[in-house]
């Protein structure tokens, strides 16, 4: 039974690259039927629409969502990102964001668990005297028990059918609410995993090891904020953005994940075929790996792994790289 992937090529460079993806996973031979969106800051330069419930109910019914990259200058920077991207990871659940993090030709090779529902992107705060010479501006940071600890119970397992190794990343010394939250419900949830050696560190620390020593990590868990950041410094020190996946996940499965390649849209190279697509087709193994079809995630994984693939523009890396999984 072939799996229904809704498709949001969105902005910019976003259409191309998730055609490739595409391109490389019908190579595979496995079946996808896919519904296409049309989702972005074009679309609401159109017509005003960012992400109506109707096409949420629908999303329901499908096993992925598959996304390019959604953003525009024209659009005023929040909407889209709250209205569309928040909107589906705290409609649809996803609440682990996980991001790989592997390079050949060096030792890198680890994982971020990003918590992705929570945070200061939940929302909270606001204005007080907006527009005046006395204005105040508050945005808070929500954690609760129950996400603190799915998140962390999602990097555990992770980590144990890994290297063995758990690192939690927060800013205890400093944000001494939220910090003990996650450092108190990291460690009770540790008691029950003794296969998995753990560590901590400040966050301002992990960036200059992510700079001078990534090696040292298998897994690391944080919180959506530094989660954000991290994952960008990690794409830049294993190779490049061009080439950092991601997965939205909903492990519980109680609708479907969405899988999306960390870069932008890059509106100034749209169009000119010159965006490297391994970071979408990475993305696109990442989803056929969580639908079951770990077989054809590791062949495209393997196949963007070569050098030999990594040659030319949008199109001929594509094509490079599925030509190497058939």
């Amino acid at each position: 039974m072939a799996h229904r992937i809704g498709v949001i090529g969105g902005d910019g460079i976003g259409p191309d690259v998730i055609a490739e993806g595409l391109k490389v996973i019908a190579a595979t031979g496995v079946a996808v039927d896919t519904v296409d969106y049309d989702l972005g800051g074009a679309r609401y330069l159109r017509d005003g629409v960012v992400l109506p419930d109707e096409t949420i109910d629908e999303w329901r019914h499908l096993d992925a969502l598959y996304l390019g990259a959604v953003g525009t200058p024209d659009v005023p920077p929040g909407v889209i990102e709250r209205g569309l991207l928040l909107k589906m990871r705290f409609v649809l659940d996803l609440y682990v964001n996980h991001r790989p993090f592997l390079y050949p030709p060096s030792d890198i090779d680890f994982v971020v668990v990003r918590e992705n529902t929570e945070g200061t992107y939940a929302g909270e705060g606001g204005f007080l005297r907006r527009g005046t010479p006395h204005e105040i501006a508050t945005q808070g940071s929500v954690n609760t028990r129950k996400g603190v600890e799915r998140a962390v119970r999602y990097a555990f397992d992770l980590a144990g059918g890994r290297r063995g190794h758990l690192t939690l990343v927060h800013k205890t010394n400093v944000l001494t609410f939220a910090g003990d939250l996650w450092e108190r419900t990291f460690d009770e949830v540790a008691a029950e995993y003794p296969g998995v050696d753990t560590d901590y560190n400040h966050v301002d620390a992990a960036c200059i090891h992510f700079v001078q020593a990534p090696e040292r990590y298998d897994v690391i868990v944080t919180d959506n904020l530094f989660g954000d950041i991290l994952t960008d410094l990690g794409g830049a020190v294993s190779g490049g953005i061009g080439l950092a996946s991601s997965a939205n996940l909903n492990p519980a499965r109680t609708g479907p994940s969405m899988f999306e390649p960390v870069h932008g849209s890059a509106p100034d190279i749209a169009g000119q075929g010159v965006a490297n697509p391994t970071a979408a087709i990475l993305s696109g193994a990442m989803m056929l790996d969580f639908l079951g079809e770990a077989e054809a995630a590791v062949r495209i994984q393997a196949a963007c792994a070569d050098p030999a693939t990594q040659v030319g523009g949008t199109e001929a890396i594509g094509d490079a790289i599925a030509a190497r999984v058939r």
